[in-house]
């Protein structure tokens, strides 16, 4: 090569590590900090709490990776999104391995697995025609399904406490919705704050003898890679009840959502399914729990004030911070947060996520949302209740199918 196209190629990568650096500046320039975006932030916290330490005490993950590594995603997708893109556990993962007993490499192993696959969609942009061929009433029943599980679960949450007085009860969670609910469209007093700092104010003082167990010390992910035999047994039990649930939920729900949200900041599927693909082929290597984005953590972010990427950028330093400082010792201040408060918080993010869904006015998309939703939730599976959903879309679509005829449009 001579000199001439050396300087040349030097002259595009260095051009193109500027572009990046613009890129990653204007995107940060939009975030804010105050206290809604705080607030904001701990919108997920019902589903991220729970699967966390659940992971945590019956499979053996190591908490402090999880909670750092969960912490570095945060604040990579806050450089890469203008908007509150959520970063959650994965949900069949988690679902699987807390009832199967998985071990901890078949669970990073399924993350990555996982991660792969939708890199793969994301770089050959299969994603983006998965996007378009996919009627939005179909996606809208996916997301009425989702938010509707996560309403059912956060009251299931209130429930198991099986007592009707106590810093735990239904009596804390009947005072937390109201709570939530008096202060919905306030901007000055954020609602979530209030609720995560009664609930460490409850951990605390019904057991104080957790301060005692907080250690102060460096704590550094270490090197625990799966093996190929992990893949080979995750890949049937973890793996393909995933893939669907991260496409369709963490892909195109949240972008779907997002244009909702944040029409000129949207999502685009492309992005975020890179996005998805870089992240547990990083952190499985190193213990950190299989996460993904998703359309229940924006709608919650959002629902309690998060409207930038400042809420996301925060709690990514918080959480790296934590980490580091207190590594495992945190988990028994987690286990011993009110899981009345932590149901509130899911339920009403759940409620904002089924909110999304009452554009689709007219009877056939109705038809078809609804079918879709009702598919998901009855046969509690998403990939099934989603293609009897896309076939009668098409159906409806096409005129094969009906649902006017002889009906009163009153």
């Amino acid at each position: 090569m001579g000199e001439s196209e050396k300087a040349s190629a030097a002259d595009a990568v260095t051009g193109g590590e500027v572009k990046s650096a613009w890129r990653v500046w204007s995107v940060l320039r939009q975030a804010k900090f105050n206290r809604n975006e705080i607030a904001g932030s701990l919108g997920d916290l019902g589903t991220f709490l729970p699967l966390l330490v659940g992971m945590s005490v019956q499979n053996g993950l190591n908490f402090a990776s999880a909670l750092f590594f969960a912490g570095l995603f945060n604040v990579v997708t806050g450089l890469t999104f203008a908007i509150p893109m959520a970063v959650q556990p994965m949900k069949a993962i988690a679902a699987v391995a807390l009832t199967e007993g998985l071990t901890v490499p078949q669970i990073l192993a399924a993350g990555a697995s996982v991660s792969l696959i939708i890199l793969i969609l994301g770089l050959t942009g299969l994603i983006d025609w998965l996007n378009r061929v996919i009627p939005r009433s179909v996606v809208r029943g996916l997301q009425l399904a989702l938010g509707l599980s996560l309403l059912m679960k956060g009251m299931q949450m209130v429930a198991g406490t099986n007592q009707w007085i106590g810093f735990d009860s239904y009596g804390t969670g009947l005072a937390a919705a109201i709570a939530v609910l008096l202060l919905f469209f306030s901007r000055r007093v954020p609602a979530a704050m209030i609720l995560f700092g009664a609930g460490l104010l409850i951990a605390v003082g019904t057991q104080p003898e957790i301060l005692g167990t907080l250690g102060i010390g460096l704590t550094l992910p270490s090197w625990s890679p799966p093996h190929w035999n992990d893949f080979v047994t995750a890949f049937p039990r973890a793996t393909l009840p995933q893939i669907p649930l991260t496409t369709l939920n963490s892909v195109i729900a949240v972008c779907a959502l997002s244009c909702d949200l944040f029409p000129g900041r949207e999502a685009s599927p492309r992005k975020v399914a890179m996005s998805v693909g870089a992240m547990n082929l990083i952190a499985c290597w190193f213990g950190g729990m299989p996460m993904c984005h998703g359309a229940g953590g924006l709608a919650g972010q959002y629902r309690f004030g998060a409207r930038t990427n400042g809420s996301i950028l925060f709690l990514g330093c918080v959480k790296m911070g934590l980490a580091l400082l207190f590594g495992g010792s945190l988990i028994t201040l987690c286990a011993a947060f009110p899981a009345s408060i932590l149901g509130v918080l899911l339920a009403f993010a759940g409620m904002e996520l089924a909110l999304v869904c009452r554009d689709q006015t007219s009877r056939t998309d109705a038809f078809a949302m609804l079918l879709t939703a009702a598919a998901c939730m009855g046969l509690n599976n998403i990939a099934l209740g989603f293609a009897l959903g896309l076939v009668m879309a098409w159906c409806l679509r096409l005129g094969l199918v009906r649902v006017d005829e002889g009906l009163n449009e009153s």
